[in-house]
């Protein structure tokens, strides 16, 4: 069966305190635990209402130490805010604290806006140029250092942290397969160049001690619930929030309502259902159905999905729902 992993936000629900919010991505994850999913990644952002994984590494810790199995993993640590020598402090510390579990999803936007880019101290330069090279200081902190070395993460060095870069363009699929690193697209919001990423990917994939093959996995939006009509009503909160954040006034993640018309204009919803190529929405055939289409037509190695509700028992019913959708597109086969 093709590996699946989780993509976690911790998104703050409307009436909800953030508190809950962490007990809710813990909760999650050991629900992921228990359905053999493979990894479980949060995500960086800041400065947005809806989403409570700031603070990623923190995040990171609290999933890893109320799990036992599961990876744990950033999807991802926004490079361009950190320097290099920090996130190797960070994660060699995970890495000591839960060998073998931790890993280190790279993106190479802010995750914010320009100003609240600016308020995290740091240059606000050119990603294309400082992100191939600050990539490759981090790799060096991880590494067993080298005799001399007077620069060391500690902990970090020898830690071997295994490093994917994240992207939504070319860049990072370029930049992956010439470090021989594994990739992850982000097709959940930026399908558009999914295909002729994971093509430029695996076409310029240069052997390295790190990987001998490439190995790529691809994000998807899924909510499931036991009908197609609950899963489309559970999908607006997460359409509401997309349209609200598009707007400029992004907040809380609120409850479903019974249909999105009327919320939102014809060109909000041609964006977002562009935005949102391959989400899949529906009961437990229709899931399976699409999720091996996706598989098929994408050749990934690995499927990440995002699936946010407002309802928490139906969030954990929905990754129950794609994991048996998992297991009988494997028995088909």
């Amino acid at each position: 069966m093709i590996p699946l992993s989780v993509l976690d936000l911790a998104p703050i629900l409307q009436g909800q305190s953030i508190g809950q919010t962490f007990e809710n991505t813990l909760d999650l994850a050991r629900h992921a635990e228990r359905l053999n999913y493979k990894r479980f990644w949060v995500a960086e952002h800041h400065n947005i209402p809806s989403i409570a994984s700031a603070a990623t590494a923190v995040v990171i810790g609290y999933v890893a130490a109320g799990t036992t199995t599961i990876r744990v993993g950033s999807g991802g640590i926004m490079l361009p805010n950190h320097a290099p020598l920090v996130i190797a402090e960070q994660f060699g510390t995970l890495e000591t604290l839960y060998p073998g579990r931790i890993d280190l999803g790279l993106g190479r936007a802010p995750g914010t806006d320009q100003k609240t880019a600016r308020a995290l101290r740091r240059d606000v330069g050119n990603a294309d140029e400082t992100f191939p090279r600050d990539v490759l200081e981090l790799q060096s902190y991880l590494a067993a250092p080298a005799p001399g070395q007077a620069l060391r993460a500690i902990p970090g060095a020898g830690t071997n942290v295994p490093i994917w870069l994240l992207g939504s363009s070319l860049f990072s699929a370029q930049l992956a397969a010439a470090l021989g690193l594994p990739f992850a697209f982000a097709s959940h919001f930026a399908p558009q160049l999914l295909l002729q990423a994971l093509q430029i990917y695996r076409n310029t994939f240069v052997p390295s001690a790190t990987l001998r093959a490439p190995y790529a996995m691809a994000g998807i939006t899924i909510v499931a619930a036991d009908s197609d009509d609950e899963a489309r009503r559970l999908f607006t909160s997460h359409q509401q929030s997309f349209v609200n954040l598009r707007r400029g006034r992004p907040a809380p993640m609120p409850p479903p309502i019974d249909s999105m018309d009327g919320y939102w204009t014809p060109m909000e919803r041609e964006m977002v259902e562009a935005s949102m190529t391959y989400a899949i929405c529906g009961g437990p055939e229709a899931v399976r159905r699409r999720l091996a289409a996706f598989v098929e037509l994408t050749g990934v190695d690995e499927v990440i999905v995002m699936g946010q509700t407002y309802d928490h028992a139906a969030r954990l019913r929905s990754f129950e729902i794609v994991a048996g959708a998992r297991a009988l597109t494997a028995a088909a086969r």
